[in-house]
Order: C-alpha cells, then structure tokens, then sequence
C-alpha cells in the first residue's frame, strides 16, 4: 500500500470520528431540549409557571451559564412546544433526536404528524441542511412525494423493493435557473451541467450515469436523454424530456427503452429499469388511462422552473385523501 493511502486511511478514521461525535452531541443537545420541554409544560400544566416566570428562568441560566446560549424565552417556549407535538407519537420521539435542533424547529409548523415524519425521515436519508430543507418545504416535497406514491401500482407490481417516497409528481427545477421557454436541449444540458443541484431535487441516492445514453437495437442507434441508478432501489432509472405537455405516445420510446435497457445493458443482479417521463404539464386523467394497461414500472411527471403553488398541491393532496376515504368506507 502507498504511504498516501495509509494517510487517507487515516484521515477517513478523523473524518469518521468528527461526525460520530456531532452526532453525539446533537442527540444529547435535542434529548435535554426535550427534557426541558417536558418540564416547563408540566408546570404550565398545574399553572405554576407562566410567561414571567420563563422569562425569569432565561435570565438565571444566562447568569448561572454565562457562555451557553440558546435558552432565550422564545426558544424555551419551543422546547415546550417541540415535547407535546411529539410526546403522542412514540416511533418519532427517537427520529427527533438523528436531525439538528434547528431543521426540528423548521419542521415544527408542518401541518400535519405525517408531513413532519416524512420531513424528519428525509432530513435523516438525504441529510438535508437548514436551507436544504426549508427550500423542500417551501416546494411542497411531501405533496407532491405523496401524490407520486398514489401512481406508483406499476412499479410495485415489477419492483420487489420499497418505492414509495423516492419519486415525486412535480419536480421542481428553479436552481437551474431555466429560462421560461426552452428547448429540450436545453433543459437536457442545465440538468448536466447542474447534476449536484439536480439531485438536491432528485434525491441522493440516485447516480448520474450519462445523457443521451447510447442504445444500439439491430442496426439503428437510440439515446436516452437522462440515465441515473438508484443504489436503494438497485436498477436504472431512465428520464426522457418533453417540454411539452404529456401526450399518450410518448410512452411508446419509453418503454422501448426500457425493454432495451432491460434486455441489453441490466446485470443479472439489477431489478427492472424504471422511467420516468419529465413533461411540461401533464392532464391526471390522460396519465391514468395512458398507464392503465402498462407493465413496465413507469411514471409520468411534470417539472417547474419555479416553485409551485403550495395551495393547489395542497388542495390536490386533500382530494386524493378525500378519495382514498370514501373508497375505503364503500
């Protein structure tokens, strides 16, 4: 062995160890937030304590702590406010404490126990920084996550792993900096040239392989406009662009593709190659029946060079859950 390699063994063990040690000092940080949370909300519980009497503690930990921060009123009402959110929900007390105390504080207002989950279970998989996360927030991820997992019955069917929260419907592209009209080429070459902000969108466990990937099917020569492997999933997720609204024959490449991908470039080892077709706007209705008699485990979504309109996706998300319960008491 080189004496570099024994070198950068040794700074990977360096490496290694840093990140054990924040992590163990942010689980101890957030459990003793979580401690004070519950004791400041038993005693406003019995009414013993209220604002003075916290504005008060503040004061006497500053003075008794002089070089500690982070226990101001405010943030001492947020530990109180982190325990009851979570207090109820014994699976995410532990997860609580794997993320920083502040991407907890920025998940807090979600409206829902099942949008924080998914937000605190991203922040864990993708270890998303402060503004990592609050720009998925402010781009409504959990939406349009959940919308994707309402389409996903072809792909369940082939894959035999897990494939809920790793698409979404609606990706959105605004790092990219596209402008309002485009060509397909370049939407193609900004994803490229953008790979590493493309997959703060995309998610990290994909793995750029290539644009317009070479395919050769008897004699004539194809090309796949985007090609990434996913390593949780273990298979080849192929992209095709269209910068126009879907149309049902577009499938028709995608799935010739993927047979191809399938047939020709997949390892024995490898699950079924998914696609997903990337469309400027699609109609749910057209996509539905356009996949209705499918196999291969595709998805139809559309991309957005801006942020989208939190209340429409969230309205669409409430309507799907609307659906989801009338079939279920039917």
């Amino acid at each position: 062995m080189e004496l570099q390699e024994h070198f950068a063994h040794i700074t990977t063990l360096i490496s290694k160890a840093k990140e054990n040690a924040f992590h163990a000092v942010n689980k101890e940080l957030v459990t003793l937030y979580w401690r004070i949370g519950e004791y400041v909300s038993q005693q406003v519980e019995k009414k013993a304590w209220g604002k003075s009497v916290v504005n008060d503690l503040s004061l006497f930990i500053k003075k008794s702590e002089p070089n500690i921060t982070g226990f101001s009123p405010q943030n001492i009402w947020r530990m109180k406010q982190f325990f009851e959110t979570y207090k109820d929900f014994a699976k995410l007390a532990p997860l609580v404490r794997e993320i920083t105390w502040t991407n907890n504080i920025i998940i807090l207002p979600c409206n829902s126990a099942e949008e924080r989950e998914f937000y605190i279970k991203m922040s864990i998989r993708e270890k998303w920084t402060k503004t990592e996360l609050q720009r998925q927030i402010n781009s409504s991820c959990f939406e349009r996550v959940m919308l994707a997992n309402t389409k996903l019955a072809p792909m369940e069917r082939v894959l035999s792993k897990e494939v809920t929260n790793t698409f979404k419907d609606t990706y959105v592209l605004d790092l990219l900096q596209l402008p309002e009209i485009h060509l397909e080429k370049d939407l193609r070459k900004a994803i490229t040239q953008n790979i590493t902000k493309f997959l703060l969108e995309f998610g990290r466990d994909f793995a750029f392989m290539g644009e317009e990937y070479p395919l050769q099917v008897g004699n004539q020569d194809f090309a796949i406009d985007l090609l990434f492997y996913n390593r949780n999933l273990n298979c080849m997720v192929a992209i095709e662009l269209k910068i126009e609204k879907f149309k049902p024959e577009h499938l028709g490449q995608l799935n010739f593709y993927l047979e191809a991908l399938d047939r020709d470039i997949r390892k024995p080892h490898e699950q079924p190659s998914i696609g997903i077709l990337l469309c400027n706007g699609k109609d749910d209705i057209v996509v539905e029946y356009a996949l209705s008699r499918t196999v291969s485990p595709t998805l139809v979504a559309d991309y957005q060079t801006k942020l989208p309109s939190k209340e429409l996706l969230q309205r669409k998300w409430k309507e799907i859950l609307e659906t989801l319960d009338l079939e279920k008491h039917n």
